[in-house]
Parts: C-alpha cells; structure tokens; sequence
C-alpha cells in the first residue's frame, strides 16, 4: 500500500495518475494549503522541503520518497513499468523527465505566479515566463511530431510528470492552436482511463 500526501496541483497530479496506470493500490492523503499542513512537523519527516506530493511505501519498510520526479522513478523501478531498462531508452524517458522538471514546471509555474498571484501586474515577468513557457511548448510539439510520445513509441513517465501541466495551460490561457503534435499528445492522453481518474485526485 502507497500512502499519498497530495494536492490538487499539476505535481500531485503526476503521482495519483501514475499509481492509476500501475494500478498500485494507495490511499490518498489531502493536504490543505491554506491550513500549511504541508509545513507541519509531522509531515516534514515525510518531506523535509515542506511541498506536495510525497509518498510512504508501507510494503517496504514505510520508506518516504519527495519530489514528483524521483516518485515517478521509485515507483516505475518497484513495479517495472513506464521506465524501460534498456540502457538508451531509459535515458530517453529521464532526459524528458527532467526536462519537464528543469523547464516547463518552474517556467509555468513562474507564469502561473505572474499572471494570477502576483500583488502587482508586471509585464516583464508575465512576458518572459509566458515567452519561455511557450518555447518549451514549442520543444514539446516538435518532439511530438517525431514520436507518439515523449520517450519514443510507448507511454512512460516522461509524459505522466509534463500532462498535468499542460493540461493546467488553461488556468493562464495558454493555448495549444499552434502545436498540433502537442494538442493531439494532449487529447489521446486526457482520454486515458488512468489520467481521468488520476487527475480527479484530491
């Protein structure tokens, strides 16, 4: 059993889709933002950094794992699946995976800060985050136009970490009309039984 501490944003929603597609049996643990739960001490011995998502995996040993990316990881090795062990595939499926956590999480993310968070409109940082957001989009699509998914011909978690933020493009209008490889990479993949339910999660 995986027990889940999680919130309703684009990194929590990487790991309940991924345990969807390993049908992983876990039970979800909602953290309140607005309470910082997520800053309280009991769950800072699960995550030190005091963010969302983490994990505990009861089957071994109550071992904690934080950060969405090396979740993704724990999880495909102690299952053997969405990460192949073939030596280059393998790095293919890291290099996007770390690409989505190096470049669109913290770019999106600084766009989402600017456009809705910000206590003041500022045009520089709205323009360079969005700019940089859609260049990476741009990365997306054409890799997209040369395989069906990110790490080649098969779903991995490369493409699990980077759905949920383009699937959150919406809350600063971002729009997919100039990327038809991305758009379409977008629809086959929200239409997965295991993304829909993961996604619902909290």
């Amino acid at each position: 059993m995986i027990e889940l501490y999680t919130a309703g944003t684009p990194n929590g929603r990487k790991v309940s889709i991924m345990l969807e597609e390993i049908a992983l049996p876990y039970t979800v643990h909602p953290l309140d933002f607005s309470k910082l739960e997520q800053k309280a001490e009991t769950y800072l011995k699960i995550n030190p950094n005091g963010r969302i998502p983490a994990i505990i995996d009861r089957e071994n040993g109550d071992f904690p794992v934080f950060e969405s990316g090396a979740i993704l990881v724990y999880l495909a090795e102690k299952t053997g699946k969405l990460l192949s062990s073939d030596p280059k595939e393998r790095s293919i499926t890291l290099q996007w995976l770390m690409f989505q956590m190096g470049g669109i999480g913290p770019m999106q993310g600084q766009a989402n800060h600017f456009v809705k968070f910000a206590p003041e409109k500022i045009p520089y940082g709205i323009k360079r985050y969005m700019d940089e957001t859609n260049r990476l989009y741009s990365v997306l699509d054409r890799r997209l136009s040369e395989a069906p998914f990110l790490a080649g011909d098969s779903l991995s978690i490369a493409d699990i970490a980077t759905w949920p933020w383009v699937d959150a493009r919406h809350y600063i209008e971002l729009s997919l009309d100039g990327y038809p490889s991305l758009k379409a990479w977008d629809q086959k993949l929200k239409e997965r039984p295991a993304f829909i339910k993961g996604n619902r999660i909290p």
